[in-house]
């Protein structure tokens, strides 16, 4: 007799089926974890692109005042945070609506705009949420491979984006890849994408990006295309665990959908202090991001001459071929002591995430990815 699978087994209230068919979101371990499975007390946490040289000052010393009051309910509408993005980027505040992480708003997004049946465009690979979330509210979701040298394949989207879909997704930075639109390529699927379809820009590291990367905000309002941009708090400003991004609507109507969307109170006390002071501090910002873009120039030639195939990056990452089965060397990088990512989308297998973190953590990656290679 056969063993039932845990859905055949369900006895009770119907699952939503959409959501119970969900995959799974591809998070990085917690230390604790790690340590337990390594048996190492240092472990290079490089899984989640954190910002290995922590938040400003600033932000600690605002989490440490009496405007922090956690016994009282935060702000739902983040006024102030809004105004402080809105004098950031020079827009109105009711453009613009917060979240707990951009994350939330690729989930606010996918409600306010796609329906069942309904169909949203992306790349792969993906970030996972670009296609878990619309997939959660029964859109189907078209998945455009990147080319084989790792970088946009701008016809293919265009061909994509001809099938009207309600919402398109793109990172740039791409995220997991770390290879950037550039200016050309975002003018031409603006065009592509037309008048019924929500352009979502997902820059959650334009930070660090070089001289030159093109402003989504600004191009995507001069071409008077709708659309939502997506920033986060979480890699370049180090608040990663305070959960607070954004998203820069193209119309006050976006927006008013967008927040009806999200949960009321969804960004803390915390959270809305800690961003208002990092955006305070923008000098400490711009100077963790130069480090880490310099170390991971010197990891990029280390791997470089080790004969590593990389993807191009503006990111504080780094995706690479890793010449194997990728969730086995994410198990065996484990056991060293390293946490990582490897990547499970189809086609890409072979393929692992790494953040730049601090140069010890750095070290200690180089190291066992040689073990991983000599094996």
């Amino acid at each position: 007799m056969t063993s039932k699978t845990a859905a055949q087994a369900h006895v009770g209230p119907a699952f939503n089926p959409h959501v119970a068919a969900l995959p799974t979101y591809n998070a990085g371990l917690p230390v604790a974890v790690a340590r337990e499975v390594s048996g190492h007390e240092f472990i290079a946490r490089l899984a989640s692109n954190e910002n290995p040289y922590g938040c400003s000052p600033k932000v600690m010393a605002a989490l440490a005042s009496s405007a922090f009051e956690p016994w009282r309910y935060a702000d739902p509408a983040a006024r102030d945070l809004r105004a402080a993005i809105g004098k950031y980027l020079g827009i109105d505040p009711a453009l613009i609506v917060c979240g707990n992480g951009s994350e939330e708003m690729i989930a606010a997004i996918s409600r306010a705009f796609l329906t069942p049946g309904g169909l949203a465009v992306t790349v792969v690979p993906s970030f996972g949420l670009h296609e878990i979330e619309p997939l959660a509210v029964g859109a189907k979701v078209i998945k455009v491979p990147m080319t084989e040298d790792l970088t946009f394949d701008i016809p293919a989207l265009e061909d994509a984006l001809a099938q009207k879909p309600q919402v398109f997704f793109i990172s740039t930075p791409s995220n997991p890849v770390g290879v950037t639109l550039d200016l050309a390529a975002l003018e031409r699927l603006a065009a592509a994408s037309g008048e019924s379809c929500l352009f979502v820009l997902d820059e959650a590291y334009r930070e660090f990006t070089a001289p030159g990367f093109p402003d989504g905000l600004e191009v995507l309002r001069r071409l008077n295309v709708p659309h939502v941009i997506l920033r986060t708090f979480s890699k370049a400003y180090g608040l990663a665990g305070l959960r607070v991004g954004y998203a820069a609507c193209s119309s006050p109507e976006f927006a008013r959908v967008i927040n009806a969307a999200k949960t009321p109170f969804n960004v803390n006390a915390a959270a809305q202090l800690g961003a208002i002071a990092a955006l305070e501090d923008d000098a400490w910002m711009k100077d963790a991001v130069g480090r880490i873009n310099a170390e991971r120039e010197r990891v990029r030639k280390i791997l470089d001459g080790m004969g590593v195939f990389m993807a191009p990056s503006q990111t504080n990452f780094l995706f690479m071929d890793c010449k194997g089965d990728s969730t086995e060397c994410a198990q065996f990088m484990l056991k060293e002591g390293v946490i990582l990512k490897g990547w499970r989308e189809a086609g890409y297998e072979r393929f692992i995430r790494v953040t730049i973190g601090a140069k010890e953590e750095n070290e200690k990656f180089i190291g066992a990815l040689k073990k991983w290679l000599a094996r």
